[in-house]
């Protein structure tokens, strides 16, 4: 599983006939994120939306923690859905959930503006820019496990060291062998080139 962590776009809290709501967008398309130095994200439109067309149960949870769980696709107490922004979602607080209060709380507040979700890559494109940037724009997520709200909002080097260190080593090797394969194309390019080919 992997997870990106960003700033969650219109973060708000919300009254509603007696319930409450966090809601905010967790995914923004094409909105550039660098995973590591080096390396730059984009989430294509459309990348969730055939996952959540098979009504499969996605978790909201706080901060990755599976132990606090905010809410659930599955029995309506979450929603989420795609528009032209990216992926919104929507839970209902749990009144007899103290975790959720203290969620809605900080939200509310302002003290957490950050989200994050957890997913498996069904499809991605992948090239590298002509400064020598490796891109990824990722175009179909096939799970989507879930979505956090969370402190750290931004990927930055200060933050991805809260990521899990096996997801960290695992994107730093998919990193290393796209440059092995990028480093290889081009001696196979030059040694056409030399034949004449």
């Amino acid at each position: 599983m992997e997870h990106r962590i960003l700033k969650m776009k219109n973060a708000k809290i919300r009254e509603d006939g007696g319930r409450r709501y966090l809601e905010g967008y967790f995914a923004v398309f094409n909105e550039p994120y660098q995973v590591f130095d080096g390396w730059v994200e984009t989430v294509e439109r459309g990348a969730f939306a055939r996952y959540l067309s098979t009504g499969e149960d996605t978790k909201v949870l706080w901060n990755h923690d599976s132990n606090i769980v905010l809410g659930s696709t599955a029995n309506g107490t979450a929603v989420l859905r795609e528009d032209e922004t990216g992926l919104w979602g929507s839970v209902e607080i749990n009144e007899q959930d103290q975790e959720a209060l203290n969620a809605y709380a900080r939200v509310g507040r302002g003290d957490v503006n950050g989200c994050s979700f957890g997913f498996d890559i069904a499809r991605q494109e992948e090239w590298w820019d002509e400064d020598g940037v490796y891109r990824t724009k990722i175009t179909e997520v096939d799970p989507l496990y879930e979505v956090s709200p969370c402190t750290f909002p931004a990927y930055k080097a200060t933050s991805i060291s809260a990521r899990n260190k096996q997801h960290l080593a695992e994107a730093r090797e998919k990193y290393k062998q796209a440059q092995e394969k990028r480093r290889e194309d081009w001696r196979t390019s030059m040694r056409k080139r030399l034949k004449g080919e």
